[in-house]
């Protein structure tokens, strides 16, 4: 019987629960994928337009989407792993990447708005912040044309930090984002004193919202927050043109969703006239 014990004091605690288990091995899994993708410098950004709600037709500036290829190419999408990666040293690294490559298509397409998600983790990183002074440093508009986008949850991990932060680059002409919004549990307290310029309305909210009252409520609650605080609104994951329409005629300012494009790596500034022509 003590010999029993002994041997399952020697289990590690993950191993005793068959959920958790699943999970660390999971974890695991989508960290030496993200990692292997790094070593053979397989990611790229895949572009999304974010449109004006009153012109659809208008691409209001677009998003930098981070993808990975996996060892057989397939892309996969940060969804599948940015949970896993976010608060490690493979998180920076990304952000650095996507930053770099985002703030490397500024330079090149000068008309050109562009989002780039971060991690309020990655404020203090060192490297990050280097690429970031390079990228501005490079071309002098490109400063007016980048968005940051941060998640409402990693704002709330420092958020001090992300105010002097946002304070130092906005003065330089940076806009940001505050992405997934209604997702957590922002204090108010300091939601007065970020000064986020984009308020994204998380999915949650947004999918089927013409048929959810409930839904059409709380956005309508949001819409008036960032009215309040003279930010723009973009609602995300819309995907017909019935919560399209319902979002427009409540006020938010911009939309983003496959009811108007996927995500490309192929985007319309690095197709050929051929390609542009027969799309």
């Amino acid at each position: 019987m003590n010999s029993n014990r002994r041997r399952m004091a020697k289990v590690p605690a993950d191993q005793k629960d068959p959920l958790s288990f699943a999970v660390a091995s999971r974890d695991k899994s989508v960290m030496q994928m993200v990692e292997a993708a790094l070593k053979r410098k397989q990611v790229l950004l895949a572009y999304q337009p974010v449109v004006q709600a009153q012109a659809p037709d208008r691409v209001a500036f677009y998003e930098g989407l981070i993808r990975v290829l996996d060892a057989t190419g397939r892309v996969i999408p940060a969804k599948d792993f940015i949970n896993e990666i976010e608060p490690t040293e493979l998180g920076r690294t990304m952000d650095c990447i996507a930053l770099e490559k985002g703030l490397r298509t500024l330079a090149r397409q000068p008309d050109l708005r562009l989002s780039i998600n971060m991690s309020a983790r990655s404020i203090g990183y060192k490297p990050w912040n280097r690429t970031l002074q390079k990228g501005l440093l490079r071309d002098a508009t490109v400063a007016e044309r980048l968005i940051l986008e941060i998640t409402e949850s990693s704002a709330m991990t420092v958020p001090e930090l992300v105010v002097s932060f946002m304070d130092e680059l906005q003065a330089k002409g940076v806009t940001f984002a505050l992405d997934d919004f209604g997702s957590g549990f922002t204090s108010f307290r300091y939601f007065r004193d970020f000064y986020f310029d984009i308020l994204k309305l998380d999915g949650q909210f947004i999918r089927g919202i013409a048929q959810n009252p409930d839904n059409q409520v709380l956005t309508k609650a949001m819409v008036a927050i960032a009215q309040q605080f003279e930010m723009f609104t973009v609602a995300e994951f819309v995907e017909t043109a019935e919560d399209a329409n319902f979002l427009a005629q409540i006020g938010i300012d911009c939309l983003q969703g496959y009811f108007f494009a996927a995500p490309t790596i192929n985007p319309v500034w690095e197709r050929s006239a051929d390609d542009q022509r027969s799309a």
